[in-house]
């Protein structure tokens, strides 16, 4: 068997591959077609694993022919032996996923190898191979042949792979061949693990049929041409299974040295000696003619012509490749004197790999620069991605194969462009991913949301199996370089480095270069790594690159120096010259001076204003985002910001130092009514004394910023809000700034970051840009969280904010280059960049913007000649030495006013970075202005940043006139005031520093920005210029779907058009030549194919016309689109582009951006993906150690579109912020006036005025008043009192009143308020629990039981227990048994504390419950518990950790506030028997206890007592005391033990010490009534008086009544009031009444809420007692009908007071022997209602009242048993008749215990 020896292309393979190459050019809409040879030797061709035939695998047999394989019959498996994937036939497990971890015994000289199946292709097989029969790790050196093992059963001694392949089961469908089915070396992992390892290198090896190898001491035999492998190529070996070296016996190579080739290479999986039938070409040097060594040691070969194999994809069986730096260098190479001069251009120089030899001689004539050395590093760490995984197989890409890319890159660029090396970073990232897919596929899964790029398919690339060498690199990358000519050069070099550089120098001295863009140098040194360099020739690249590597300052003092060293006076002369037609110059002095007649046309203008205050529901809403972020922060535990202790807003607003944005700014806010909002309207009488709130950030910002730190040290009451405008301008380092001398650079780093205004609590500091990409890296100081962007108008197309006008941003502009109807808005003018590159190449010492600026000039000054049509301007001959996009522009600016009979028109704005090139320009113009006799037609405008505005007086007059302002000496300072003002406007400046152009700018001429500008950032902000709002109205018919986003400006006026012509209407462009450093974009190409003559985009129109809408018929791209040039012609991806200059990317690694990313992601993006550069002021914001990030607490960003209307969202922020921060600092007070009161009254004194306590004796001889006077009781039933009788009028509540909610009043928190949970101050941390020396987790649950008789049962309660309050309890041991509640002694006195608890009971107001009564104790020590369910424990806890809990037995979950009134004191009275005990057991007094607790309800805020010492006409004062006072009042005040109930009077504004005329009256300061919301109670003498346990509603008027009538003393101090705070959220008096059948709440009328008894009716899941007392208080007047608005005859209701509604008076009696009635002799009532009475309640006792004639009668029982005995014991049916249609039960199921109630007829 032999070898076909076949030393050419198969001739079929080649026509074919032409063919295509052919076809392919032809259909393609690129100039450079793809290269024949690359689509011959390097296509990947992807077959199927399970295809019988696999192109990379070699042909074993010998057979020359070309017919098909026969397909391969394996021969049947023994019976009984196992057949399944994986298994052995012995039915061992084969499987690697199996044999991992498993201990394998490997003979020795056999290694571990995985085998893979066709039927189960992502299985390996675990086999043990004969390392003799197996290839070296450079492909060589293995027996032909086979021996093997089964790792399974352990047979061994197969001698035939076709038999091993039999008994493992690989189910082959063809020939068996070890170098198809053995794939991977195996070898143990640092944890023991058998894993995959490096492929096995099959295609190395040697050919077989005439020669063979029968052992490996015969490898020294002359029959191969293998080299010796190179010593940096070999890897270190793998470790086997076995813990074997692959290579443990030295290899002889000293004859494969003799006779190999000179050039030491590497063949890797390449072929090694003539190719079969099948293989697609050799190298020269594997052919069997042995080359001398000498003979190709020194040559420099050009022409290297074959290529091996498909694909440059390196895989991981080679070294990194990569080259020493620090190696010493070579000779120098000597730059030639006349480089510059005599080429006409400065070479750039490439850093590749090695080292670069030493350059002298005219050293200023070349650029070196090391990007595209540090592309290469950044390559080398992809792997390092993977190392967290563990050990890896994956390597990096080779040096080889980095160089071939890069030929294939540079080959790929168009003749106009130049490589970006973010582009070739991805070039490398997507090579290596593709190459180790797999293996990556091992480590990562797919990350949602970021789609990693695609390896390129007209990228080269080698298969995996293979590795391209160093001897093979020359001429694949020479053969690369054919296919574009003599664009891209690859030198050889042989002998060293400086060789190459010497000749490349030498060939472009002699002008063969002329016609080459890029050498690429690659040196193969014998014994040496490969070093290489890229040296660019091209005039076009080289002018860019070297302008590039300045920064935009180098720039423009480069700039600067040569317009002052008169370097352009050559330029300028030859710009001049129009050739035949004469000179500029010449032809402008002898122009005539009168003005030719024009017509005017007749145009009707509308009233010329500027709307300033107009605020927008956008801008208001995004105000509103920045409010909440401020709020977020302040309720964030992290406790950063305090809202509640700020009662004003100061703010001071930091713009970047331009004059014109320093008025704008100014202006905006003195129009939007923000001053006076903030209340700083009297401090700012004037506009000019606005300017106090807005600084400059220059050397004079550093003492105004000083000052606000000061100002904020001294006022800590006052929030200061630094805003800081324009935040991407200056984002310099303070100490890179100091270093590199730069006045300005720095500035904000050192005032605004630091340490003073991060560390001032009451300093929030808001960044505000349209650019916030270098703010959001991976040392950002803003989170994340604190992020607000601009939102879109629209969604799903639906108008969000109905707004009038639409946002037409740069997203608008890049979309209507791609649409099919209309001019696009981004033109590009190639006749002024044809012109421009010829001078480019003319004068190669001047800066491009020089040339660019001299041009563009030049092309205005003879389209204002020849569009004014003067007489000796050169006529319509001179217009060909303009453009007609310039024509156009010059055209519309000249008519434009004209037309108009107030002369409105356009402005044109030149865009000029250098301010010497712009002044330069200006001068120019104006000359030419002025000899053309056009001084009154438009004016020509120098925007300078540092200097103010100056504008002519005559057009000043003209814009006095449209703004119809008097004031004689006033000027426009701002653009935005130049509103139809026919002008140019240069705007010079290295960037724009958010200047608001006016809506009457149609042209943007940015044809003189440079390469510099090649960032996110600064794309953007050129772009953004032409950003402007226009009215909805004028799109016709348009729907508002395609509106982009109506997000608007503060100078965005809805404008008059200045013509009814349509075609007139404002078509602002912007000419853009992105010519800068690659080609423009075009949106139509792909970003792989070169594209020589692109479209460059360059001009962007305003069309606020019908034409506008049809261009954009897409809804509002993400920003990201706004830059994203198209995916076009070879051009890099908006993702190539850096955000700015001053960060980095982290990684070549990094997933592309995606065009559907929202603001939020791209953040995200920026923040995982960027670093900052050593230069940013980000780059020292490390974090701290055990920390991710470093945010600064206090910072937000803004970040919306240019020109939408940022600068009006943040004043509004200022105005609602300052609304918020009072509105804080006030409260919702109930204010309403107490009802029921009567003049009838006899206003008797009975104590003094002054009185400070009552006289028990005194007060005993005062009527008790049983009317209700508290206003939250206005719904229910009067309570029957003989000395009141009710107005005829009503309740003095208006009847329109009636729908409306109860009346509040906002009023100021005093220091001695109470607050809920979202109160945080520094006083009070310890208080509420949030201090770090009191967790949650340090509570403790404490089980107390007391029986009780009412309830039958013993009562389970708990408490939970803070440990820092355990000492207000007594326990059997320390942590033991809960035995009571401590209580002082009536005695004890203690200034700074309160002898009684304070329970307050509380329900769903976790959260807006006022428990914190630090501040209104005035820090004095009290006792305060909680009283709250069992289902709201945990919650009530999370919110408030440092408080005592009383939490209710679990019966008590759906009861109303009676159940916690009634367990209060029932628990208060058990404690204080046993304290009492206590006090006896220690010797003393038991009545010496103090026998007070105070309940209070959760809503009670303030507290305020009656000033007696100060007097006024309406009576006397009240001012705000705290609880302690009060408290501390009440407790000292004498005989105190005899009352049996205390309590305060309810807040009014209108004080009961007012008379109905408002005249002062005497007012009791003691009176005997009723109490609510805060009481001190005596639960030593109410112990018979029991809250009812079952009661929802009016449960202390019930028990205050029964109170009084068992002869308690019961006193309300009048001098003291509270407070109490509207909480629309939870409490007691929120009932939700739902039915049974589902738990959604639905609308049940009251006559629903009984039934009668064993009726079909739908049950209600809620409390019996509820439903009764609501049907009650809604259905009486149909229940009781004699009682209805009868108040002499009210209804009798015996020991119970139950409301029933506001119509019917109730007339309560105690059935308790010796219990005080009133007197009800001469009473008829209308009505009876007995509600659970008890055996005091007699026959005989219901005797003594009198009854109308049909009278009702109301029985209430808790079963139907008890109904039917108290009718009987009562004797009811003498006297009343019943039906049984009377009888009634609550609609209760069952199982809820049902009420039942009759009612019956007085007879």
């Amino acid at each position: 068997m032999g070898n076909s020896y076949a030393g050419q292309l198969r001739t079929t393979r080649f026509e074919e591959v032409l063919h295509n190459s052919i076809e392919a050019s032809l259909r393609s809409n690129t100039v450079v077609p793809r290269p024949v040879f690359s689509q011959l030797y390097l296509e990947a061709e992807q077959l199927p694993l399970h295809s019988g035939r696999v192109e990379n695998e070699e042909e074993e047999d010998g057979s020359e022919s070309n017919s098909p394989l026969i397909p391969y019959q394996m021969k049947p498996p023994p019976e009984g032996c196992c057949t399944t994937d994986g298994f052995c036939q012995a039915g061992r497990d084969l499987r690697l996923s199996s044999l991992v971890s498993e201990p394998l015994n490997v003979a020795p000289g056999f290694l571990l190898v995985g085998a893979k199946s066709p039927s189960a292709p992502d299985t390996l097989l675990v086999c043990a191979v004969d390392r003799r029969f197996l290839p070296d790790e450079r492909g060589r050196n293995a027996l032909l042949g086979f021996s093997g093992n089964c790792i399974g059963c352990g047979e061994k001694g197969f001698r035939y792979f076709t038999e091993f392949s039999n008994h493992i089961n690989l189910k082959l469908s063809t020939q068996p061949k070890k170098q198809k089915h053995l794939k991977y070396h195996l070898y143990r992992n640092n944890q023991g693990q058998l894993v995959r390892g490096a492929a096995i290198c099959w295609k190395g090896l040697e050919t077989r049929g005439r020669q063979t190898v029968p052992n490996p001491s015969d490898a020294g035999s002359p029959v191969g041409p293998i080299g010796q492998p190179h010593l940096a190529d070999l890897r270190p070996p793998l470790t086997n299974g076995s813990h074997t070296p692959l290579s443990q016996n030295p290899l002889p190579h000293t004859a494969v040295l003799s006779n190999g080739p000179g050039r030491p290479t590497v063949i890797g999986t390449l072929n090694a000696g003539p190719p079969k039938k099948r293989h697609k070409g050799w190298s020269p040097e594997s052919s069997a003619v042995k080359t001398p060594p000498a003979s190709s040691s020194s040559s420099s070969s050009l022409t290297n012509g074959t290529k091996p194999g498909r694909s440059c994809y390196f895989l991981c069986g080679l070294s990194q490749g990569s080259s020493n730096p620090h190696s010493p260098p070579g000779p120098s190479v000597t730059v030639p004197d006349q480089l510059l001069h005599t080429c006409r251009l400065q070479p750039v120089i490439f850093r590749g790999h090695g080292s670069l030899p030493q350059l002298s001689g005219k050293v200023c004539d070349v650029q070196v620069s090391s990007l595209l050395q540090s592309c290469y590093q950044n390559s080398q760490a992809l792997p390092r991605v993977y190392q967290h995984y563990g050990p890896s197989p994956i390597q990096p890409l080779s040096v080889e194969m980095q160089i071939l890319l890069t030929v294939y890159y540079l080959v790929q660029l168009g003749p106009d462009q130049v490589p970006l090396i973010q582009d070739l970073e991805q070039i490398f990232m997507r090579s290596w991913r593709e190459s180790h897919l797999r293996e990556i596929r091992q480590h990562q899964q797919p990350q949602p949301g970021l789609s990693l790029p695609q390896a390129p398919s007209t990228l080269p690339g080698l298969p995996q199996a293979q590795v391209l060498t160093p001897s093979q690199l020359p001429w694949l990358a020479q053969l690369a370089a054919s296919s574009c000519g003599e664009g891209v050069v690859v030198q050889e070099e042989k002998v060293s480095m400086a060789l190459g550089l010497a000749g490349t120098f030498t060939r472009l001295m002699e002008g063969r270069l002329a016609h080459t863009n890029y050498v690429v140098i690659i040196c193969t040194a014998k014994g040496q790594e490969t070093e290489s360099c890229v040296v660019v020739t091209g005039k076009h690249q080289c002018r860019i690159l070297v302008e590039g590597m300045f920064s935009p300052s180098d720039s423009l003092r480069e700039i600067s120096q040569q317009l002052s060293s008169g370097m352009t006076q050559e330029l300028t002369a030859f710009c001049n010259s129009l050739g035949p037609d004469g000179d500029v110059d010449v032809l402008l002095g002898g122009a005539a001076r009168e003005s030719r007649s024009h017509p005017v046309f007749p145009c009707v203008c509308v009233e010329y204003r500027v709307e300033w205050r107009e605020v927008r529901p956008i801008q208001l809403a995004v105000a509103r985002k920045l409010l909440s972020h401020v709020c977020a922060i302040a309720d964030s535990s992290t406790q950063n910001l305090d809202l509640g202790s700020f009662d004003r807003v100061h703010f001071l607003i930091c713009v970047p130092p331009s004059e014109v944005t320093f008025q704008q700014t100014v202006l905006h806010l003195w129009n939007s009514g923000v001053l006076q909002q903030l209340g700083l309207e009297q401090e700012c009488l004037s506009q000019r004394e606005a300017e106090h709130y807005v600084v400059k950030m220059d050397q004079e910002a550093r003492a105004r910023i000083d000052d606000l730190i000061q100002e904020a040290h001294r006022n800590s009451n006052t929030l200061y809000i630094v805003v800081h405008d324009h935040a991407h301008w200056d984002i310099s380092s303070g100490p890179y700034g100091a270093s590199v001398g730069d006045s300005g650079g720095g500035l904000v780093d050192s005032l605004l970051n630091s340490l003073q205004i991060r560390d001032a609590t009451n300093i929030l500091t808001l960044h505000v840009t349209s650019f916030p990409f270098a703010l959001q890296t991976q040392h950002t100081r803003i989170s994340p969280y604190n992020e607000i962007h601009w939102p879109s108008a629209f969604n799903n197309d639906m108008d969000l904010y109905h707004e009038k006008t639409r946002y037409f941003g740069v997203s608008e502009l890049l979309d209507s280059t791609r649409s099919g109807s209309g001019l696009p808005l981004l033109r590009y003018d190639s006749s002024f960049e044809s012109m421009a590159s010829v001078l480019e190449e003319r004068f190669p010492k001047l800066h491009s913007a020089v040339i660019r600026t001299q041009v563009l000039v030049q092309h205005y000054c003879v389209a204002l000649m020849a569009v004014s049509g003067r007489p000796g301007s050169g006529g319509r001959s001179i217009h060909k030495h303009t453009s007609v996009e310039t024509l156009e522009i010059v055209q519309s600016l000249l008519s434009s006013a004209q037309r108009c009979p107030t002369h409105h028109g356009h402005m044109v704005l030149l865009r000029i970075p250098s301010l010497a090139l712009a002044g330069w320009a200006h001068q120019r113009l104006a000359w030419v202005r002025q000899r053309l006799g056009l001084g009154e037609r438009f004016e020509i405008i120098l925007g300078n940043p540092s200097q103010a505005l100056s504008v002519g007086q005559s057009f000043t007059e003209r814009i006095k006139a449209w703004l119809k302002i008097q004031e004689t000496d006033w000027v426009p300072r701002t653009y935005l005031e130049l509103e139809a003002l026919p002008c140019i406007l240069i705007l010079s400046g290295a960037d724009p520093l958010g200047e608001s152009l006016p809506r009457s700018l149609k042209y943007c001429d940015l044809r003189v920005i440079s390469s510099s500008y090649l960032q996110r950032t600064s794309l953007e902000e050129e772009l953004g210029l032409a950003a402007y709002l226009m009215r909805v109205e004028s799109q016709g018919s348009q729907p508002l779907s395609h509106v982009p986003g109506s997000d608007l400006s503060e100078s965005d006026r809805d404008k008059r058009r200045s013509t009814d012509n349509e075609e007139e209407e404002r078509e602002s462009a912007v000419l853009r030549p992105l010519s800068i450093s690659t080609p423009p974009p075009d949106p139509h190409h792909s970003s792989t194919c070169p594209n020589p003559n692109p479209p460059n985009p360059s001009d962007t129109q305003r069309w606020p016309s019908k034409s506008t809408s049809s261009d954009s018929s897409s809804p509002f791209p993400l920003p990201l689109q706004s830059c994203s040039w198209a995916q076009g012609g070879g051009l890099p991806r908006c993702t190539s582009f850096l955000p700015h200059l001053s960060v980095d990317w982290a990684s070549s690694f990094r997933p592309l951006l995606s065009k559907m990313m929202t603001c939020t992601e791209q953040s995200l993006y920026y923040r995982q993906w960027t670093i900052p550069r050593p230069c940013h002021m980000d780059s020292s914001n490390r974090p701290a150690e055990g920390r991710t990030d470093n945010f600064h607490p206090r910072r937000l960003l803004l970040s919306g579109p240019p020109q939408v209307g940022k600068t009006g969202a943040y004043l509004q922020f200022l105005g609602i912020l300052s609304r918020m921060l009072i509105r804080l600092m006030e409260v919702d007070i109930y204010d309403e006036e107490e009802i029921n009161t009567s003049d009838q009254l006899e206003g008797v004194q009975y104590h003094p005025a002054c009185a400070p306590w009552p006289i028990i004796d005194t007060l005993r001889s005062m009527p008790f008043d049983y009317t209700i006077h508290n206003p939250k009781y206005e719904d229910i039933s009067t309570v029957y009192c003989p000395d009141y009788y009710p107005n005829t009028d009503g309740n003095p509540r208006r009847k329109e009143d009636v729908y409306l909610r109860r009346r509040t009043a906002r009023i100021k928190l005093s220091k001695y308020a109470a607050y809920n949970t979202y109160h945080h101050c520094e006083q009070c941390h310890q208080y509420t629990g949030f201090n770090p020396g009191y967790q949650m987790y340090e509570s403790l649950l404490h089980g107390f039981t007391f029986s009780h008789l009412l309830l039958g049962e013993e009562i389970q309660l708990y408490f939970i227990i803070p440990k820092s309050k355990q000492h207000h309890f007594s326990f059997s041991q320390p942590g033991g048994q809960l035995e009571s509640m401590r209580l002082p002694l009536t005695s004890d006195w203690n200034p700074d504390c309160i002898k009684s608890p304070i329970f307050t009971p509380t329900t769903g107001r976790h959260e807006h419950g006022l428990f914190n009564l630090y501040h209104a104790m005035d820090g004095a020590a009290h006792l305060h518990i909680l009283v709250v369910k069992e289902y709201e424990m945990a919650v009530y806890k999370k919110y408030w950790p440092n408080h005592i809990m009383l939490v209710l037995p679990t019966v008590f979950n759906g009861a109303g506030i009676g159940a916690a009134h009634f367990l209060i004191k029932e628990l208060s009275y058990h404690n204080l028997g046993l304290e009492r005990r206590h006090r006896l057991e220690g010797g003393g007094l038991p009545a010496d206890v103090w026998p007070f607790i105070i309940v209070s309800d959760d809503s009670c805020v303030m507290w305020n007592a009656v000033d007696l010492d100060s007097h006024s006409a309406s009576g006397p004062v009240e001012r705000n005391v705290s609880l302690k006072q009060v408290l501390q009042h009440m407790e000292a005040c004498p005989d105190l033990t005899q009352y049996g109930l205390c309590g305060i009077r309810k807040w009014g504004s209108r004080s009961p010490s007012q008379g109905k005329g408002g005249g002062a009256r005497h007012e009791e300061p003691f009176s005997r009534g009723h109490l609510h919301d805060f009481l001190l109670l005596n639960v030593d003498l109410t112990q018979d008086v029991q809250y009812n346990e079952n009661r929802f509603m009016c449960d202390d008027v019930d028990f205050t009544l029964r109170a009084h009538s068992a002869g308690l003393l019961i006193c309300r101090f009048n001098n003291f009031s509270v407070m109490k705070k509207q909480i629309a959220i939870g409490g007691y008096r929120t009932f939700i009444i739902k039915t049974k059948i589902t738990d959604v709440p639905t609308s049940i009328q009251p006559s629903q809420y009984i039934c009668a008894p064993d009726s079909k009716h739908p049950f209600l899941a809620t409390p019996a007692q509820l439903l009764l007392e609501k049907y009650l208080q809604h259905t009486s007047q149909r229940l009781f009908p004699l009682s209805a608005r009868n108040y002499t005859h009210p209804i009798l209701s015996v020991d119970c007071y139950l409301n029933l509604g506001p119509e019917v008076t109730v007339c309560f009696v105690s059935s308790r022997p010796h219990s005080i009635n009133i007197s009800t002799a001469e009473l008829l009532f209308s009505g009876l209602l007995l509600c659970f009475c008890d055996s005091f309640v007699t026959p005989g006792f219901l005797k003594k009242f009198h009854f109308l004639k049909g009278a009702i009668l109301c029985v209430i029982c808790a079963d139907r048993s008890s109904l039917r005995q108290t009718v009987v014991r009562l004797e009811l049916e003498d006297e009343w008749r019943f039906r049984l249609s009377d009888e009634f039960q609550t609609a209760n199921a069952k199982e809820d215990r049902p009420l039942f109630f009759l009612t019956g007829k007085h007879i």
